[in-house]
């Protein structure tokens, strides 16, 4: 926490978001630079992603208030599909034809490229206070771009496991999307009980040690199962805000944040081999690029075809560009399907490009706020831009 705090000085005079200071801290004290952190320390703190992904997940979750829903609603779900599949298509077709690889290894790439990481983007709005309906949106398609790129995969591994007689057999595609809509449920059930006990009378101290209790048995349970706590943390946050409109719960826990999220950054990073760059290639130089492009033509088409405002349409995309947890994980299991030295591949693809995604997405995402005139990026934190706003969220 402390070298992630040294950093974001730094950062902070380059008007860089903290996030990429956690990150640059962790790689510089982790094994592979400075190597202050043994392996087997990084290795021991996976549980850090899980808890901090599951408070990411809460706060998201006050976003989907019914009204709020009604609005963008179908809208939404059009935007997700088409900045998820569209950037997978893409890449699959070029290449395919531009390299000549062969479907297969296509296929799998492509279906991963449709994923998107939410925490940077989360916590770049959260250090800059941003409100308003690109926000909104905004979070609403990194909530759902999860399930549309677990579906895509499940889809493509199945086709491709289908003629490749792959070691890999149907249930570890298919379960893990049994085990989403069972968590979604457990979401679910989990802020109609949470509403329940949060009577009048309960201490803010109380209030606090329930909900953690409840976020935490929900990212054990998700972790249990090797799946993201994302979604049914999201809809606990949901189904918690739509039963009960009790905002102060949720900034309650926000100030108990910080040092989780900080942790998470640094952690990730320091699990980072920047040694990885070497094998990127100009395979994985072509997939960088060409992700970025399709996940801004789709987020551009999409949000074109439901007709939103031009601040969503133009620059919705620059915001989605982070990727790491899912696609990894996702490309663990690809490398099964695949030959030996093409699954390697594929898995060297992801591990590299995500280093560059996790750096540069933070300051995409800021780049987006600031061009939507989400924040001002002349005022410390965007305070000045979304005094009015917050202060009519307070009032509401």
């Amino acid at each position: 926490m402390l070298a992630g705090f040294l950093l974001t000085r730094i950062t902070k005079l380059a008007k860089l978001p903290y996030v990429t200071g956690y990150i640059i801290s962790g790689i510089l004290i982790g094994p592979y630079v400075l190597n202050l952190i043994p392996r087997e320390v990084v290795d021991g703190m996976g549980f850090i992603s899980d808890i901090a992904l599951a408070f990411i997940a809460f706060g998201v979750g006050r976003f989907f208030k019914k009204e709020v829903f009604q609005e963008t609603g179908l809208g939404v779900v059009v935007i997700t599909l088409f900045e998820s599949l569209v950037p997978g298509i893409i890449v699959t077709v070029s290449l395919h034809y531009i390299f000549r690889l062969n479907w297969d290894f296509c296929l799998l790439l492509g279906a991963i490229a449709t994923a998107t990481a939410p925490a940077s983007t989360m916590v770049t709005i959260r250090q800059y206070h941003a409100r308003g309906n690109f926000v909104n949106t905004l979070l609403q398609v990194v909530a759902f771009d999860d399930a549309v790129c677990l579906i895509a995969f499940s889809v493509v591994s199945a086709v491709v496991n289908s003629y490749a007689g792959a070691d890999i057999v149907t249930s570890e595609i298919v379960l893990p999307v049994v085990y989403n809509i069972a968590a979604l449920a457990i979401g679910l059930a989990g802020g109609i009980i949470l509403s329940k006990l949060m009577t009048p009378s309960r201490s803010e101290d109380n209030r606090l040690i329930l909900t953690i209790s409840f976020l935490l048995g929900i990212a054990g349970l998700c972790a249990a199962v090797n799946i993201s706590p994302l979604l049914s943390c999201m809809m606990l946050g949901a189904t918690y805000i739509n039963m009960t409109r009790d905002k102060e719960l949720f900034r309650q826990v926000e100030k108990f944040t910080p040092p989780i999220l900080s942790m998470f950054f640094v952690v990730s990073g320091m699990n980072l081999d920047i040694r990885s760059f070497s094998t990127l290639g100009v395979i994985g130089a072509a997939y960088f690029i060409i992700r970025i492009a399709g996940k801004y033509l789709g987020a551009f088409l999409g949000s074109s075809i439901v007709k939103t405002t031009k601040e969503v349409r133009n620059y919705l995309g620059l915001a989605l560009i982070p990727q790491a947890g899912v696609a990894i994980g996702l490309a663990f299991l690809g490398r099964r399907v695949l030959t030996s030295a093409m699954g390697d591949m594929l898995l060297a693809v992801i591990l590299s490009s995500s280093v560059l995604y996790e750096l540069i997405g933070p300051v995409s995402a800021k780049i987006a706020l600031v061009r939507s005139g989400t924040i001002k990026i002349d005022t410390p934190h965007g305070k000045a831009k979304n005094e009015q706003e917050t202060g009519q969220a307070g009032k509401e």
